[in-house]
């Protein structure tokens, strides 16, 4: 799945083109580099957004296509 469309199913980016934006502005990282949009996430990959005051470090524990606002949350893992 693509990283855009994994940050707005996971509900941690409202919105896919929020998500698109930040992605081309540089303030998202995978495995510590700058990643594209286009990136193709996989389970076991850590996120890292830059958005506001505080960065939020993630890892992915499921990818799926479509997410409940409930089931979310169970896509990631908050690192710290």
């Amino acid at each position: 799945m693509r990283l855009d469309k994994y940050l707005k199913v996971s509900r941690l980016i409202k919105r896919r083109t929020v998500a698109n934006e930040a992605c081309d502005a540089g303030r998202v990282l995978v495995n510590g580099k700058v990643a594209r949009a286009s990136y193709d996430v996989r389970e076991g990959d850590v996120i890292e957004i830059n958005l506001g005051q505080k960065p939020l470090k993630v890892k992915v524990v499921q990818v799926n296509e479509y997410a409940k606002k409930e089931d979310a949350a169970q896509a990631y893992e908050v690192i710290g």
